[in-house]
């Protein structure tokens, strides 16, 4: 700069770099305009020090209009910045600018690519309608189980063919029809041939069995039921619950005993359908619903969450906010994948993970998915091997359950680079990765209907995703701290939330904007499930936010870690488990006695196994003769590993049950002088649980 300026002249030029830094560098006045500003900056601030950002600013101002060269005021600013405590923003900015640019990339992409598909009015049907069209003869989906092999075009043709069929049989947009079926190309056919015909698809967990299945068929208000042939028997349990209004039809072989009454075999028909796309395509754009994923409920029985076609994954995870597009897209862009590669999908297509950040790849981005109805540890690298898989998909559970397989030199053959899930543990991240060679981990943590994910991008050991410290407010989500026993959100004097500095942990939350597909929450059918999930003022006065129910940690650098899922609802064998449905079974079975059931921490064991805290005063209840019960009306990953019968179980003043002191003493003998039970799934009853068994559970001598 000249050094002829004059002073006032330099005075003018410069106040608008003041201003930048706020009135009070001018005035006095507190930076950013009163107390709202200050409840709603305090994180940030703490994160910049702007005590030292200031006092640099007005170093630099001073030492400028004392006719100092600008390179010396500089160097003094900087040094009076580090010097006040500034030097932290400084290595905040250093470690992770390179991930946060990246991060920024990703989300623009998305969001480019998500915003030229809404304005186009394109659906998830449509934009495989181009893929298969691009590649008709490349391979869209493979079946490990039988081998069958299916090209774009078989996909594309097979679901036209259910598309033409319903419209025939009379089904309109906006019917909802249930699908309860293991997953095959087919269960990935079917709902894309009903979202084609605008009709909406409820994917059925295959565990489902009684008053669950019934319910959630009620709940969806299906039309009709298509279920495989392997499932005739648990619909066969809820026939006389379904009503005469509700079509059936079944796909596959019907097995032995035959059709079920009042039941329509759904293959031959599709055989004579038209496998020529819609005539009259119904007006549907990615906005619109296109189909029901069901989630464990943290207060009863499960909800069906919305998926519309714009959620296709939002890696924060997020969202798996119900956008199948968004969640499909963030994991394809942000874990570096191409159309080249080849996924391998063992989870459960009724879950977001498998059928949308898994079949998502297939149906958006035109790549091959080899799917495998149920998980096999000893199989999982040969089918790796056999098909030339590059991605695979995991829940911690499935990378535990490789690691205790014997080593085998198959297990380095194969050319997987990249692993994509969540709940892969710290304590054996690094050995999943030595042992199998596999470079890339894309963590990510997300729900399937919240609006807050987040992902992995650049492979921290353990977390499960980050926020930028540098410029938080890109994608609004936080931690907020939480009344650790009953959960309820902590407020400041003003009303609002009350952020969770570096290392405290805090529940998740996600600011909503219902115009936004990536920060949109499209709820539950259900009303008054979507409206205990939303919370109000908690960024600001006024507005609202996603409640994720889980607590996390997150570190100076943004990088967050799983701690636990609050509420009623814990993790066990991949699933959630609602502690609310699995007390109501039991106190039915057991004449309404009062029971408590609650998730415990087993060392080495990913996830929280179910405990069950009954009251037995009388000493008479059989463990045994319960769990040939449970057996029939409890999916296995819901029953309970332990039981714990007690004289009386602990109740509040307006009888709910309190589980906290139940949690925090566990499944340890030296510490409950209750009657303790744990159930060996090799002998498939409940052993009483001494000093030796514990020690065996602990050391990992039993398999959970």
């Amino acid at each position: 700069m000249p050094s002829s300026l004059g002073f006032s002249s330099r005075l003018v030029l410069l106040a608008p770099v003041s201003l930048a830094w706020g009135p009070s560098l001018w005035l006095g006045l507190p930076e950013g305009g009163g107390p709202r500003y200050e409840a709603e900056r305090s994180e940030s601030r703490r994160m910049r020090a702007p005590g030292a950002g200031s006092t640099s600013v007005i170093s630099l101002v001073l030492l400028w209009l004392l006719g100092l060269p600008w390179t010396w005021s500089a160097a003094a600013a900087l040094g009076v910045y580090v010097g006040g405590g500034g030097w932290r923003f400084l290595r905040i900015v250093c470690k992770t600018a390179r991930r946060d640019l990246f991060g920024l990339c990703v989300l623009i992409r998305v969001r480019l690519e998500l915003r030229r598909h809404q304005r186009a009015r394109h659906t998830v049907p449509r934009i495989f309608q181009v893929v298969a069209q691009r590649q008709p003869e490349c391979l869209a989906l493979v079946d490990a189980g039988s081998g069958a092999c299916w090209t774009f075009a078989q996909l594309d043709a097979y679901s036209n063919a259910v598309a033409n069929l319903f419209c025939q049989l009379g089904f309109v947009p906006g019917d909802v029809v249930a699908i309860f079926l293991e997953g095959r190309p087919e269960f990935v056919g079917l709902w894309l041939g009903l979202a084609k015909a605008g009709i909406e698809a409820a994917l059925l967990n295959v565990n489902l069995r009684c008053e669950s299945l019934a319910f959630c068929l009620g709940t969806s208000g299906a039309k009709a039921l298509i279920f495989g042939g392997e499932l005739a028997s648990a619909v066969a349990e809820v026939s006389g619950q379904l009503g005469k209004s509700l079509v059936k039809f079944c796909t596959g072989d019907p097995g032995p005993e035959g059709t079920l009454p009042d039941t329509q075999l759904l293959d031959p028909q599709l055989q004579e359908a038209s496998t020529a796309p819609l005539a009259q395509p119904p007006d549907k754009g990615m906005d619109d619903r296109l189909f029901y994923i069901y989630t464990s409920g943290t207060t009863g029985l499960p909800k069906a969450a919305i998926i519309v076609h714009s959620r296709v994954w939002v890696l924060a995870l997020h969202s798996l906010a119900c956008r199948y597009y968004r969640i499909a897209a963030f994991g394809h862009h942000a874990y570096g994948m191409h159309a080249a590669d080849v996924l391998y999908d063992c989870l459960p297509l009724y879950h977001s993970a498998g059928n949308i950040m898994g079949v998502g790849q297939c149906l958006i981005y035109g790549q091959t998915v080899v799917l495998r109805r149920k998980f096999s540890a000893s199989r999982f690298w040969d089918d790796c091997i056999k098909y030339n898989c590059t991605v695979i998909q995991y829940i911690g559970e499935i990378c535990r359950y490789l690691l205790k397989q014997p080593v085998h030199e198959v297990e380095g053959r194969h050319r997987v680079r990249l692993a994509v899930g969540n709940g892969l543990r710290p304590a054996i991240w690094e050995e999943f990765t030595e042992r199998f060679g596999v470079r890339q981990i894309g963590e990510f943590y997300g729900a399937t209907e919240c609006n807050c994910s987040v992902a992995n991008m650049d492979g921290k050991v353990g977390s499960c995703g980050f926020n930028s410290r540098i410029l938080p407010d890109v994608y609004p989500i936080r931690l907020v701290k939480v009344n650790e026993d009953t959960m309820e959100l902590l407020r400041d004097v003003q009303g609002l939330c009350i952020p969770c500095q570096a290392g405290e942990p805090g529940l998740l939350v996600g600011q909503i904007n219902q115009q936004d597909p990536l920060r949109r929450f499209d709820g539950y059918i259900s009303e008054s499930a979507t409206s205990k999930k939303i919370a109000h003022s908690v960024f600001r006065k006024g507005d609202s936010a996603y409640l994720s129910g889980d607590v996390l940690v997150m570190d100076e650098l943004g990088y967050m870690y799983f701690r636990d899922r609050s509420g009623d609802t814990f993790r066990w064998r991949g699933e959630n488990v609602s502690t609310t449905e699995v007390e109501g079974v039991l106190s039915r079975l057991l004449c309404q006695t009062d029971v408590a059931v609650y998730g415990v921490a087993v060392p080495g064991v990913e996830g929280r196994a179910g405990m069950a805290a009954i009251a037995d005063p009388r000493g008479q209840l059989s463990p045994n003769t319960l769990y040939q019960e449970l057996q029939k009306v409890l999916a296995p990953y819901a029953r309970p590993i332990f039981l714990r019968l007690l004289p009386q179980v602990d109740t509040t003043g307006t009888f709910k049950i309190q589980k906290t002191r139940l949690q925090h003493e566990g499944f340890d003998p030296r510490q409950i002088s209750d009657r303790l039970f744990f159930l060996d799934l090799k002998q498939g009853h409940y052993l009483p649980l001494d000093q030796g068994v514990y020690n065996h559970i602990c050391s990992g001598a039993f398999a959970l």
